[in-house]
């Protein structure tokens, strides 16, 4: 969207007041009425708001929209848009029901308290009509509120309330335009939106998995996840508390090599943090989808398609730095955390071009990479030319870093894990393309079956010559 055509919260809201079309109803929970107090701010508000309610007591709460086990959570804010939306249609509908389409927009959020130092979050989500007399949609989204006062939140809170609803009635066709639209008025220091959700009716054919990756492209997050089912999830509802094993990678294609570096982490991993089983995640970095410096969608749903076929959680980032990545991880789990690489990453860690931008240089670096509960997986790499296997132990740096590096050894920073199968050693995945592209056989052995569709489809783009 252009800066010409970007409206105010101001104008937005009064757009929204003038279009007869839409009437509904305002329900917030924890930071005041911010969002509907927008449409009360400009004139005509008659034309949008039946009815606005807060709900702040538990027990009244309770009464309205059923006990939760938590307030602040998707489920109660899907009861809070179902009961506010069914109330609406059932009263108004008869009357107004041809000419309108109606609307429940909901909020249930935890901003700063009184001495209050925990993290501040919200979900927000509107359920709405796109024709009248049709059966309604909805649109969900997650905000972590970044300011340090609650009055700060509260007007974050509000302005991008009304984005999302001028967003779901003006901009529901254009995924760019949307998420962007979103932080009209706002700052990436003010609020973070992690999670996207289109469903229901008219939404049959969004692949919320774009939604996610839009997200991250349009920087309103660094992060986004979603399970092997394809269920776009907030972070924090699947690794809160939870020990993580993290694979980096471009998964270009997915190979045997893959699953065997995740099976060999996971089984040192449990001898040396025993108990809960690890959630594993594996990351797929923007910088890999970069094709003439855009976002190749296909790409990233085949990889994607393939990862959750083989049943595991993908985490799409824009965290090209390792101690960025720990840093995100460490926001949702005070956990072990386990980072899975190879020998030619660990190489790369150790090269200070990485840590320019930091006051502290590669120090620094190090420091917040290693500054919770986070250790470094080495898988071994084998020398083409002298056929030498390099491994954790045996890895040489600088001279002016070996100290440093024997120290993260020593101290449990950083583990040697085996190959499972030393052939799977002798292969990339450009190999495999070159493979396929060639119409060799043999690049079937080195991919699961389940990643088969998805490495052709990449291997074909290979040159012959490759």
């Amino acid at each position: 969207m252009s800066k010409q055509t970007k409206l105010s919260t101001y104008d937005k809201a009064l757009q929204f007041n003038l279009d007869r079309s839409t009437y509904g109803t305002f329900a917030e929970i924890g930071a005041g009425q911010e969002v509907a107090n927008w449409f009360f701010r400009v004139s005509a508000t008659a034309g949008t708001v039946a009815k606005a309610i807060s709900a702040y007591d538990m027990t009244v709460s309770d009464a309205i929209y059923g006990k939760s086990q938590r307030y602040v959570s998707r489920q109660r804010l899907s009861a809070m848009l179902a009961y506010e939306y069914d109330l609406l249609e059932q009263r108004l509908a008869g009357g107004r029901g041809d000419d309108t389409t109606f609307f429940s927009f909901c909020n249930t959020v935890r901003a700063r308290g009184y001495q209050d130092t925990a993290e501040c979050h919200g979900w927000l989500g509107i359920r709405l009509q796109l024709r009248p007399r049709e059966e309604p949609c909805e649109i969900l989204i997650h905000v972590r509120l970044l300011d340090q006062e609650n009055v700060d939140q509260m007007e974050a809170l509000g302005i991008i309330g009304v984005n999302l609803i001028f967003a779901a009635f003006y901009h529901r066709d254009d995924l760019p335009v949307f998420v962007e639209s979103l932080m009209d008025g706002l700052t990436n220091d003010q609020v973070e939106v992690d999670m996207l959700k289109f469903s229901g009716k008219g939404f049959e054919m969004v692949d919320n998995r774009l939604c996610h990756l839009q997200l991250v492209k349009s920087g309103l997050t660094d992060a986004a996840m979603f399970l092997p089912n394809g269920e776009v999830v907030q972070p924090a509802e699947v690794l809160y508390k939870k020990p993580i094993i993290l694979l980096r990678g471009s998964f270009d294609p997915v190979m045997n090599l893959h699953l065997d570096m995740l099976r060999q982490t996971r089984e040192v991993f449990q001898q040396l943090e025993p108990g809960e089983q690890a959630i594993e995640l594996c990351e797929i970095s923007m910088n890999n989808l970069l094709r003439g410096g855009e976002v190749d969608h296909l790409a990233f749903l085949e990889r994607a398609d393939a990862l959750q076929a083989l049943g595991k959680t993908v985490l799409v980032s824009r965290c090209p730095e390792f101690h960025r990545i720990a840093s995100y991880l460490s926001l949702y789990t005070t956990r072990p955390i386990g980072i899975v690489l190879s020998i030619g990453l660990l190489n790369e860690l150790f090269k200070e071009k990485w840590s320019e931008n930091l006051a502290g240089g590669i120090l620094e670096s190090f420091g917040r990479l290693f500054k919770n509960e986070l250790s470094l997986y080495v898988y071994p790499w084998e020398n083409r030319k002298s056929n030498e296997l390099v491994t954790a132990e045996n890895f040489k740096v600088a001279s002016h870093l070996e100290h440093l590096y024997r120290y993260f050894c020593d101290n449990d920073r950083i583990h040697a894990i085996p190959c499972g199968d030393s052939t799977l050693l002798k292969f990339t995945g450009r190999d495999v393309q070159g493979m396929i592209s060639r119409r060799d056989d043999a690049w079937r052995q080195l991919v699961p079956e389940q990643a088969h569709q998805a490495a052709v489809s990449r291997g074909m783009e290979v040159p012959e010559s490759e």
